[in-house]
């Protein structure tokens, strides 16, 4: 859906689509399962002093001669007979559940065999007692049974207190095995309701689904209600819900079942789903589920079609957002401040100013209509005001602002001056951006974050002088900044080499008992050992050691590496001494900068020492440095010492070495007539993965050819043709020379035509 930047004719059209009469429906559900339907027993009042009297008689006379006392029948069993409310409010009067339990079998003596529907529903005051009790699940599920045994039938209520018992106590199977043993008629919507909630709280989110398909059937009996829709869409969006995840196509097809029978998610979960549609880039999707929930009657508000405008502003489809409008508008969807507040950023962004102000205006236009107020807030005017520095248009802006506060009342805030000063400061104006500032400090709003922010934009823009008299004038006038002024002043002065003022202003920061933090050390340091001024650089590193600030490996390396540079190594080792010293241990960059200027200074045995040190040190050199101090060593006719060096680079090394760095050793060996330790190595190579080049062979042959080892030379040659490797000119120089006095040109011929030339049968080089 991707579209390019905005044309005046779309403006147009985003323009007309606004032209609307600015109204909220909020509409507010519960997120939970909400309470219980009303009880199926007569409705009827009872008298409360009755059931009283009965509690108190039943609690004062032992259970055992409930039977045999006069006042207590005459209380329980008068004619009319009670209403099964009474006993209900009776048993859950009791304050135990054996009291309860007692009381109910004694209810169950007392009426007819063939009467126990009317003992239903003191058995659910029984089901709600023994919820309390310690071992509630398995005294409910064996009252359940019982339930069975006595044929007592279950009520809705009772049914849905097993169900929500069991669930709660993370016994989900106990929950779907009464279920499925209710009664078709008691599986109503609200029990159903409590067991889909059970089910997605324990994670069986397809049972769940299973349960919700019976419902949103056609015919069904017992179709979903809001209470459906706020658990389905609650559990489905809840971070740490268990089970199976459902895909965003999933959800919206769930959503729209829902919908065909008036149930429809709350606005601030719709918001949700969309924006996260919209970071997923699943527009039409997103602008589908509206379109789909408009023309299903949903009573929807505005903030998830702001949603979508958000996501199609920040990909820039501006089509998808002129669509999405005229659905608004056409299902009198009235836009918000939210929804002017998102076109006019977008318009910003697209450098569209004057489009931009026409939708801002649109604002006062329609204030006001259906006594409805639509007000623009401080982020819009602040957007505007941006937008039209960005474009060169500041005086315009800085007119915006007065207009803000005027006709408004609204208070400009840190980022209403920011713009402004950054759009006079880009236009050279420098004067009228303090003058800016002075209105801030009279408005009572300038603080040292504000001042932050003005002396951070003035350097950015060059303007260093300016900066430091602003901060000048500023300090005359009370505001004494802090170590993030001083901070971005030395680093501006650091970037332009003014290392004098930037030593200068970092004393004042000193003097002015601001915290400096590490940022102004790694800048003022780096530069000075940059530049080679490091007697300023340990003036520096002084001060801030008396000024009690710890400094980290960084810095310290940093002194280091100036200090080899100036070939003072006895000062830089003192700096390493002095990292020990305060706890900071000195790293691989410390110990690599030594290593490289012992090198460069042929000093090899030294940096070898250095590089032994690091290593026990539990930090692994670089193969660069392996390399050149092996190349080092074999320079110097060292070869066996560069062969150790080797021996460990390839014991530390979690990769293959590289070819260059055999080819190295190879070269010294052969030079130093250990030619067989060379062909050994070849071996290695090779059975190491790690190809030999021209350059490996024709060390190989050189030595071979030195110590005349005619075979050994044959077999390397038939090991080029074999690995299709080319010999080049200077293979064939020395191959040439070799086998020409050895008489066998014959056989140099074979190998310049790809043959091979040894002798049949395997043959390996005499490495031992």
């Amino acid at each position: 859906m991707n579209t390019p930047l905005l044309v005046s004719k779309k403006h147009t059209e985003l323009l007309r689509l606004l032209k609307l009469r600015p109204s909220y429906y909020l509409l507010h559900r519960r997120l939970c399962a909400g309470p219980n339907p009303q009880p199926p027993y007569p409705p009827q009042q009872e008298d409360e002093s009755k059931i009283t009297q009965t509690v108190q008689l039943l609690l004062e006379t032992p259970h055992q001669e409930w039977s045999c006392s006069q006042p207590l029948q005459s209380l329980l069993f008068t004619s009319p007979p009670p209403s099964p409310c009474f006993f209900f409010k009776i048993t859950r009067s009791l304050p135990s559940y054996c009291q309860a339990f007692n009381f109910f079998k004694h209810l169950q003596q007392s009426f007819p065999a063939e009467d126990t529907h009317f003992l239903s529903y003191p058995f659910e005051a029984i089901l709600q007692q023994a919820g309390r009790e310690l071992n509630a699940g398995s005294r409910l599920f064996e009252l359940y049974q019982a339930s069975k045994d006595w044929k007592i039938p279950l009520t809705v209520s009772a049914a849905v207190l097993l169900i929500r018992y069991f669930g709660r106590l993370e016994m989900v199977d106990k929950s779907i095995l009464i279920f499925n043993e209710l009664d078709p008629p008691l599986k109503t919507t609200h029990v159903r309701n409590v067991l889909i909630d059970d089910l997605l709280r324990d994670g069986r989110v397809e049972y769940a689904l299973q349960v919700l398909d019976e419902m949103l059937q056609p015919i069904s009996n017992v179709p979903p209600d809001d209470v459906t829709g706020d658990i389905i869409f609650h559990g489905l969006v809840k971070r740490d819900r268990k089970g199976v995840n459902l895909t965003e196509e999933e959800i919206i097809k769930l959503v729209l079942q829902l919908g065909r029978h008036g149930v429809f998610p709350n606005t601030i979960w719709l918001t949700r789903l969309v924006s996260k549609l919209c970071r997923l880039g699943k527009f039409n999707q997103a602008c589908n589920l509206l379109h789909e929930l408009l023309r299903l009657q949903a009573p929807l508000v505005a903030p998830p079609f702001n949603a979508l405008l958000t996501g199609l502003g920040r990909s820039r489809d501006v089509k998808g957002m002129i669509a999405v409008l005229a659905e608004m508008k056409e299902s009198d969807i009235k836009p918000d401040v939210v929804t002017y507040g998102i076109l006019i950023n977008q318009l910003c962004k697209l450098l569209s100013i004057d489009d931009a102000m026409e939708v801002f205006n649109k604002i006062s236009e329609e204030s006001g209509s259906d006594g409805h107020s639509i007000e623009a807030d401080v982020v819009i005017y602040n957007t505007l005001i941006d937008g039209l520095c960005k474009v060169g248009r500041v005086e315009e802006g800085l007119q915006l602002m007065e207009r803000m506060k005027s006709a408004q009342g609204l208070v400009p805030d840190t980022i209403t001056y920011t713009c402004l000063i950054d759009g006079f400061c880009k236009a050279g104006e420098i004067e009228r951006g303090k003058e800016l500032i002075d209105k801030m400090i009279e408005d009572g709003v300038l603080s040292n974050a504000s001042l932050n922010i003005f002396v951070d934009v003035m350097c950015r823009h060059g303007r260093i002088n300016s900066a430091i008299e602003l901060f000048n004038d500023m300090q005359g006038k009370g505001l004494k900044g802090n170590a993030v002024t001083y901070t971005t002043l030395i680093t501006a002065f650091c970037d332009v080499d003014n290392f004098d003022k930037a030593i200068d202003l970092f004393d004042q920061m000193l003097r002015s008992e601001c915290s400096a933090d590490v940022t102004v050390c790694h800048n003022l340091i780096y530069c000075l050992c940059k530049t080679g001024q490091m007697d300023d650089a340990d003036s520096v590193l002084s001060k801030f050691k008396q000024a009690g600030i710890g400094l980290d490996s960084v810095c310290y390396n940093a002194l280091v590496n100036g200090f080899v540079k100036r070939n003072d190594v006895y000062k830089a080792y003192e700096i390493v001494k002095e990292m020990e010293e305060v706890g900071v241990k000195p790293d691989s960059v410390t110990y690599d900068t030594l290593i490289a200027y012992f090198f460069r200074n042929g000093n090899s045995s030294l940096a070898l020492r250095v590089m032994k040190q690091m290593i026990k040190k539990g930090f692994e050199p670089s193969i660069t440095r392996y390399e050149a101090l092996m190349l080092a060593y074999c320079l110097k006719g060292k070869s066996k010492v560069a062969l150790k060096l080797f021996n460990n680079l390839s014991s530390v090394s979690k990769n293959p070495l590289k070819t260059i760095t055999y080819n190295i050793l190879i070269e010294s060996l052969c030079k130093d007539n250990e030619v067989k330790v060379a062909l050994s190595l070849m071996e290695d190579m090779k059975a190491k993965g790690v190809k030999p080049d021209n350059t490996t062979y024709n060390a190989m042959f050189k030595g071979l050819k030195e110590k005349n080892l005619l075979e050994d030379g044959m077999v390397l040659m038939d090991d080029m043709i074999e690995h299709s490797w080319p010999p080049d000119n200077t293979t064939m120089e020395i191959l040439t020379e070799w086998l020409s006095a050895a008489g066998e040109l014959e056989k140099l011929k074979s190998f310049q035509q790809g043959n091979k030339v040894s002798l049949p049968g395997p043959h390996k080089m005499t490495a031992r």
